[in-house]
This record gives structure tokens, sequence and C-alpha cells, in this order.
């Protein structure tokens, strides 16, 4: 295969997502949120690179993978980068993919995905958007080059009134940051289909990173992170109790709105598919 590659993030037994398929149509993702994990394996990452002949090649995967399969994308990148708005690269893909019935999970921070909507009714799909705070301030900060949480709201929404599955990513909670949003979240957004929560999970690239726009609440979480907590694989977690108890208000906030609740390398409850893509029919 040459893109769709088989979805294995680090072989992690964590991982709890169904088998399936990844599909990064752009190398590089420029919304460069500060807690990014991709920086720690894609050089120059927060730099947008074209695929050479994607469209091409994405023509001769198709004719070797299982159709049964969902393809995600995209996990290391946002297939609605800004230069996707004039190159249209992802609407082409998707239209393919429309058009022959493969199923497929859309994952942006852009509100760009709404130009797509009629291929999205057409398609055997669900679109996961990430919101991790309502305050616009700290997005900024946090996110400085994606949409606004408002209009990733907005698109959101758009999308379900046309039919369309959608999922909220609450990724990632900080503790100190944006964990006391969770409720107030889940409410503005329980239009959504599914949820999906994860932990910040600092690597050593995105916590330079945090620390240096937020250096008081890293200061804070730096005792929790590398004194009392735990380091997998590459990756730093919080205190288990800690952690685990921000994951029990999520999925007790998104429950009592009766729709489905997943987590992301937890080891904690999920929904089957973790990721939404039982929403896809």
């Amino acid at each position: 295969m040459y893109y769709v590659r088989y979805f294995d993030p680090w072989r992690s037994g964590l991982c709890t997502c169904p088998t399936k398929y990844s599909l990064n149509i752009y190398t590089g993702c420029d919304h460069s949120c500060i807690y990014c994990y991709i920086t720690s394996y894609i050089p120059n990452a927060f730099q947008i690179r074209i695929k050479r002949d994607l469209i091409k090649k994405l023509r001769m995967d198709l004719k070797t993978i299982d159709k049964n399969r969902v393809i995600s994308i995209s996990n290391s990148s946002d297939p609605y980068p800004t230069v996707e708005k004039k190159l249209g690269i992802t609407r082409r893909a998707i239209g393919i993919l429309a058009q022959k019935r493969f199923k497929y999970q859309i994952i942006t921070k852009s509100d760009i995905v709404v130009r797509d909507i009629d291929i999205l009714e057409e398609s055997r799909c669900c679109v996961a958007t990430t919101i991790t705070t309502l305050d616009e301030g700290v997005a900024g900060k946090l996110e400085p080059n994606a949409p606004s949480p408002k209009r990733r709201i907005n698109a959101l929404l758009k999308l379900h009134q046309k039919g369309i599955p959608v999922v909220l990513r609450i990724d990632p909670i900080i503790p100190f940051l944006n964990d006391a949003e969770i409720e107030q979240l889940v409410d503005r957004m329980s239009f959504v289909d599914h949820v999906v929560v994860s932990t910040f999970k600092p690597r050593f690239d995105s916590w330079s990173r945090f620390r240096s726009v937020f250096p008081d609440i890293a200061g804070r979480l730096e005792k929790l992170y590398f004194k009392s907590g735990r380091k997998i694989g590459n990756s730093w977690y919080l205190p288990r109790d800690m952690r685990l108890d921000l994951l029990r208000r999520a999925k007790n906030a998104v429950e009592a709105y009766g729709v489905s609740f997943g987590s992301c390398r937890e080891n904690f409850y999920s929904h089957p598919s973790c990721d939404g893509t039982h929403l896809i029919e």
C-alpha cells in the first residue's frame, strides 16, 4: 500500500480502537497545537507538505484493502489545513471514497469541512472534531492556527443538521487549564452522537512547548506528571487516581445525555468503538 496504512499507534495495548486503516492526506499540520504528538516523529511537523500523486496512489490502494474497515482521515495531520481550501485534495479523495462506498472517518479541527457536505451526505462516514475549550483566549494559545472553538462548534452543528454522524473529541483534558470546563463543554455539544476524551500525555517536545506558553500551570503539573505520574512508552501520564477522576466526570456528563462515550489510550471504560466509528453504516 502507498498511502493507506494499517492504523497501529505504536503497537500499544492501551489502544482500544477497532481495526481500521489510516490515511494522512497531507504531511504535517499547520494548526500548530502546542500539545500535538506528531512533532515527536514528523520533522518540521507544523509545515504542510503535499504528497506526490496522492489521488492516483489512493485509487491503487483501494484495490487492495478491505472495504468493510474504516479509513481514518487523518491521525498524523489534519485533512483540512489552510491550503485545502485552495487545493481541494481532501475533497477529491473523499469523493473517490464516497463513489466506491468505502467507510471513512474525518478527524479535523477545521470548519472547511462544511464545504464538503454534499459529498459527506452521500458517504458512509462520520466526522470528529476536537474542541478542548470554549475559552477563545485559551484556545488561541493552545491551538494558535486552528479555527476558533465557535467556528468548530458551528461546523459540527451544520453537519449534524444535515444528518451526518458527528463526534466530539475533548482531547486533551489538562488539569488547571480546561478540566473545569468538562461538564460545560459536554452540555454545549450535547447534540453530538459520540464523545471521545483523553488526558494530556506530554512527550518531551510537547511539554517544552506547553511550559513556554503556560509556565504557571506547567509548574503545578510538573510534580504530578514527573514525580507522581507514570511514563508509558514516550508519554507521561497523570497519577492514576487523578486521571480516572477526570475520566469519570467526563463519562458521567456524556452519558447523562444518552450519548455514547469513549476514552483514548487510558485503560478506562470505553465504548467498543472508542473512536465513534460505530456510527458509520
